[in-house]
């Protein structure tokens, strides 16, 4: 077996993704090699050089340098993807358990989801006197995304007009592939029609892309459109007295919360929000399922002592 080199089999990779469309997962790859390259200090790197110690030290490396774990755990779940791939194409040698000893999970972000107070505040729209028309459009794109049943900013950047039909939206999730039908309340149709792209020549539901759909320049609109986004986020959080709440993937986490609240099946959830599994799903709620264990227990004291009259010492 000929001895090949992972940063020349990674662009190879990141170049097909590209090719395909596949440009945010392109830029995951391609900040992973710059990463690994950092770590590695030269392009001097074989596949049979990857040994369970040298991917430890790459983790070690990474929260040394202030990675948060999702951090770290992306890059690597990128490599073992990049390593599995070069096995597959018998371009590198099997390893048992070569990724064993390192984080590959996920850990949800206890701040991203709303309170019910949190969101009583948010569906109080602001006056236009209160808050620049970007902050406004930023608070109800919001909204309308929490409505949608958590649906991410990607997938409302993208959405076309054609996939409108009704009072029904058909999309295709950019980052699983799912196809998923949301039923527009009256509330998310106000929402829509409020802020739906005015362009007869634009194929796009919402006037943030102008680039063609697959293109780098529609890729870069996109990340441009988001960090504008999560600005006006801020800038609205402050105003409402939720800073470093609000952000575009908080409505999509406490869409998922809240239906588990309100004792939803997280089989449901997980349908309901295009994720790849089960698993995926259960990671958004697993800090939140001591919460509610908690509350219940409060609940269940609470009855006592007015059932009985008792005091509890």
């Amino acid at each position: 077996m000929k001895k090949e080199n992972l940063f020349s089999f990674m662009r190879q990779v990141t170049a097909e993704l590209q090719g395909r469309g596949n440009l945010g997962t392109a830029h995951v790859y391609k900040s992973t090699l710059n990463t690994i390259l950092t770590f590695q200090g030269s392009e001097k790197l074989l596949f049979c050089q990857l040994t369970p110690g040298w991917v430890k030290r790459f983790e070690v490396s990474l929260r040394e340098r202030g990675c948060s774990w999702n951090t770290v755990s992306t890059y690597l779940r990128t490599l073992r993807a990049v390593y599995n791939r070069a096995v597959d194409q018998r371009k590198a040698v099997y390893i048992p358990h070569l990724f064993r000893s390192v984080y590959t999970g996920t850990r949800a972000d206890h701040q991203r989801a709303l309170d019910g107070e949190d969101m009583k505040k948010v569906f109080n729209r602001l006056p236009k006197s209160a808050a620049a028309p970007a902050v406004r459009t930023a608070q109800d794109l919001f909204i309308l995304m929490f409505l949608l049943r958590g649906l991410p900013f990607v997938d409302l950047v993208y959405l076309r007009k054609s996939d409108l039909q009704g009072n029904v939206i058909t999309y295709r999730r950019r980052k699983t592939g799912r196809s998923l039908s949301v039923t527009l309340t009256p509330e998310a149709m106000f929402l829509l029609q409020q802020h739906m792209n005015r362009d007869s020549n634009s194929p796009y539901l919402f006037p943030i892309l102008r680039s063609r759909e697959g293109t780098q320049e529609a890729y870069r609109e996109y990340q441009l459109a988001l960090r504008g986004f999560n600005y006006q986020l801020a800038i609205l959080g402050k105003l409402l007295g939720l800073e470093d709440k609000l952000s575009s993937y908080a409505a999509r986490h406490t869409w998922a919360t809240t239906a588990y609240y309100c004792e939803v099946h997280p089989g449901i959830i997980s349908e309901a929000m295009g994720h790849s599994s089960i698993t995926v799903t259960e990671t958004y709620l697993k800090p939140f399922h001591s919460k509610k264990i908690d509350d219940a227990n409060r609940q269940i004291i609470d009855f006592v002592k007015q059932s009985t009259g008792c005091t509890i010492y």
